[in-house]
């Protein structure tokens, strides 16, 4: 980033909003000795999110990235399978596919919602697929398609019905990667209670932080204790140290935990503050010639976590890097969406239909700062920059 005009307020992207009981319930942890990965924190962190989400089970992890690996493991992803995810999102997801061995299949995502298209997965299990053996075979690679993995990026909940439907009728499993939606809804459920297991993040930047962390939910208890087992080196006999299978180090310390307790307390008042700020940006840049704000499904909650426009270049007179670097000279923060994971060298040899949208929305999407505790003035500024598209003196 370019250094901001001198006696400026540098305005952050998204960062947290400590405003509850975190330093107390740290406080505890510090004065009780409890500071590493058990803990009363971490149980009644899990509990949290298990009650929030409806689901019968959550075990914690060091983050999301480690929730979603756990979770295609315990799910029974592996060497030679397809899981198939959005092309649009964050690259953890694909990463963590192929840490099993398993390979993604990326498919586009729709243009009303910039979530994994459903049409589009319909469209590839039903021509791109063959059923041989009992198993589901991509005709081009020749791999068991095993999976469907939707990403709820950006706060909005992909459009899950028709997800699940196509995930029955090709006897499918569903691993939801609801890393960026905590408090989001789909048809008054909340995102991550759809599929088989679901995965969440609390990292810095998410609408509640731990400091980092991660968390998977499901309604199957053998796949819950497996995680549990294998979150913490999968140790068969405390005593002897005695190692059943290959295990990691990926469970939450009990410090993160109290954090994310604390966090979980104003779970919902945040929420309300990111769908204000929503609000307030829609409403004053929707009427700006070559923007196009960010938007919200009739069935849908959106957290809008990372709040998101398209720069449009021939109405607006600038495309959305030209902006960024003017963003950022007025020292206000900001992104665009992440390159399609189809491209990346890092995923050579798997398979990705055509990705359009994906591609469009990578050109044309800015994130913009959406703190919990972003001010008024803040804001007013940031829309000015936007509604101008010139440097904020």
């Amino acid at each position: 980033m370019k250094m901001k005009p001198s006696g400026t307020e540098l305005i952050p992207l998204n960062i947290p909003t400590l405003s509850g009981r975190e330093w107390k319930y740290v406080k505890d942890c510090f004065d009780t000795n409890w500071v590493s990965s058990v803990g009363s924190y971490v149980d009644r962190f899990e509990y949290m999110l298990a009650e929030w989400t409806g689901r019968d089970h959550a075990v914690a992890t060091v983050n999301g990235t480690a929730a979603l690996h756990t979770a295609l493991l315990v799910a029974g992803i592996g060497e030679g399978d397809e899981v198939i995810l959005p092309a649009l999102t964050f690259i953890a997801s694909g990463n963590a596919v192929r840490y099993t061995g398993a390979w993604p299949v990326f498919l586009d995502v729709s243009a009303e919602t910039w979530q994994l298209d459903p049409v589009m997965v319909g469209q590839f299990l039903g021509n791109g697929c063959r059923k041989a053996n009992g198993q589901l075979i991509n005709k081009r690679t020749g791999r068991r398609v095993k999976a469907i993995m939707p990403v709820h990026i950006l706060g909005h909940p992909v459009d899950m019905d028709p997800v699940m439907e196509l995930a029955r009728e090709y006897s499918l499993l569903v691993i939801e990667d609801a890393a960026e939606a905590l408090g989001a809804l789909y048809k008054n459920k909340p995102a991550g209670t759809h599929g088989d297991i679901a995965c969440f993040s609390f990292n810095g930047n998410k609408i509640i932080t731990s400091g980092g962390g991660g968390m998977l939910v499901t309604d199957n208890l053998q796949w819950a204790q497996r995680a549990r087992h294998i979150t913490t080196q999968a140790k068969a006999d405390p005593v002897e140290y005695e190692h059943d299978e290959t295990g990691f180090n990926y469970r939450l310390t009990n410090i993160q935990a109290a954090m994310g307790c604390a966090q979980m307390e104003v779970l919902e008042d945040y929420v309300q503050t990111k769908r204000a700020i929503a609000a307030r940006y829609s409403s004053a840049l929707e009427t700006v010639d070559g923007i196009v704000t960010m938007r919200e499904a009739s069935w849908a909650r959106s957290t809008f976590w990372m709040y998101t426009v398209l720069i449009n270049e021939g109405q607006y007179g600038s495309d959305s890097r030209k902006l960024l670097s003017t963003l950022s000279d007025s020292g206000i923060m900001c992104r665009p969406l992440w390159q399609p994971l189809s491209r990346s060298p890092v995923f050579k040899g798997a398979h990705a239909e055509k990705i359009h949208v994906s591609e469009d929305l990578y050109r044309k999407a800015l994130s913009i700062p959406c703190s919990v505790g972003l001010t008024e003035m803040q804001q007013s500024r940031v829309i000015d920059v936007l509604r101008s598209g010139r440097l904020s003196r």
